[in-house]
C-alpha cells in the first residue's frame, strides 16, 4: 500500500540524527488533524430499530453531529411519531419503513438507498420465558428479526459494498446475553449467539474486500426493552399449566428498577460505528465486560 505524503515525511525525519523534536511534533499534528478529518467526514448511515431506544438516540445524536442518517421503523406509525419528534428537536434526518423481516421492505430499502457508508443493524426483540417451555414459533420469530432478517440485510448491503469497491462498515447491536446465557431469556440469547457467530465470520471473510464489522454488547440499560421482554412472558406463560415456578421470576421487577441511562450505550454504539480502528467487539458497561469474561471462564470447569 502506497504510504501518504505525511507518513514519509515522518519516517524520514525519524531517522534523521539531529534535533527535529519540534518538526516532529508538528508533522504528528498533520497527521491527528489529517485523521481527525477523515473520520468527522460526513458518512450516510442507515439505521435499523431506530424508533425507540438506542437506535433512536444514536440516529439523532449522528444526525446532530451533520452525517446523513436513514432512521428506519419497523411499522408506519413509528415513523409518524420518529418524524415529529425529529421536527419538535430540529434534528434532519431521513426516515422510512423497514420491516428487516419483509423481503418486500428490503428490495426497497436497497434500492432507494444505494450509497450508504455505515449500517446500523440494532433492529431486535426479545421475548423471555423458560426456553423448556417457551413455544417455539416465538423463538423463530425472534430468530427471523434477530439473525436472519439482520443477515439478509447486511447481505444486501455487503453485495453493494463490494460492487462499489469502496468498503464500509456495518455495526451489529447484539447483547451481553451473545456472550453468555441469562436464565429465563435462553432463546433470546442463542439468537444473540448466533449473530456474534455471523459478525465474527463475516469480519474475517471481508477483510480483503475493506468492510469493517463490529458489535456493540449492551448490558442491562432502561430503553423499554428488557421489560417488554419480560412482559411477553406472562403472554403465553400459566402457572396452572406450566411446570415452571411462578417464583422463577420473583427478581425480574428489582432486575428492572436497577437499569442504566441508555445514552452512554448509545455513545457507544456512534463511537465504534464512526471510527474505522474501533474493536470487533464493544462490551458496555466495563463491569458487563469483566462479568461476562469470568462467566466465560468458569464455564470450562462447570458441572452438567
Amino acid at each position: 500500500m502506497a504510504k501518504s505524503f505525511l507518513n514519509v515525511l515522518f519516517e524520514l525525519f525519524s531517522n534523521i540524527k539531529m534535533n527535529v523534536e519540534p518538526i516532529l511534533t508538528f508533522l504528528k499534528s498533520l497527521k491527528f488533524v489529517s485523521s481527525l478529518k477523515k473520520n468527522t467526514m460526513s458518512k450516510t448511515i442507515l439505521i435499523t430499530g431506530a424508533a425507540s431506544g438506542f437506535g433512536k438516540i444514536a440516529a439523532f445524536d449522528l444526525a446532530k453531529k451533520g452525517h446523513k442518517v436513514i432512521a428506519t421503523t419497523q411499522v408506519y406509525p413509528q415513523m409518524s411519531d420518529l418524524i415529529r419528534e425529529a421536527n419538535e428537536q430540529g434534528i434532519n434526518l431521513t426516515v422510512d419503513k423497514l420491516d428487516v423481516t419483509s423481503q418486500r421492505d428490503v428490495d426497497y430499502i436497497l434500492k432507494k438507498y444505494d450509497d450508504i457508508d455505515i449500517l446500523i443493524s440494532n433492529a431486535g426483540i426479545m421475548e423471555g420465558g423458560p426456553i423448556a417451555e417457551q413455544p417455539v414459533d416465538i423463538i423463530r420469530s425472534m430468530f427471523e428479526v434477530n439473525v436472519f432478517g439482520a443477515l439478509n440485510l447486511a447481505q444486501g448491503f455487503i453485495k453493494k459494498f463490494v460492487e462499489k469497491k469502496k468498503g464500509g462498515k456495518i455495526v451489529f447491536t447484539s447483547s451481553m446475553g451473545g456472550l453468555w446465557t441469562v436464565p429465563y431469556v435462553a432463546a433470546y440469547c442463542a439468537s444473540k449467539h448466533a449473530l456474534e457467530s455471523i459478525a465474527e465470520g463475516l469480519r474475517t471473510e471481508l477483510a480483503p474486500f475493506n468492510i469493517k464489522i463490529a458489535t456493540c454488547n449492551p448490558g442491562v440499560f432502561g430503553t423499554g426493552f428488557n421489560d417488554r421482554g419480560v412482559d411477553s412472558i406472562f403472554h403465553w406463560y400459566d402457572p396452572k399449566i406450566n411446570f415452571t415456578p411462578e417464583s422463577a421470576f420473583d427478581g425480574a421487577a428489582e432486575s428492572l428498577a436497577h437499569q442504566l441511562d441508555p445514552l452512554s450505550m448509545a455513545e457507544v454504539i456512534v463511537n465504534v460505528a464512526l471510527d474505522d480502528e474501533s474493536h470487533f467487539r464493544n462490551v458496555h458497561p466495563k463491569e458487563t465486560e469483566e462479568f461476562v469474561k469470568q462467566l466465560q471462564a468458569d464455564a470450562w470447569t462447570a458441572k452438567s
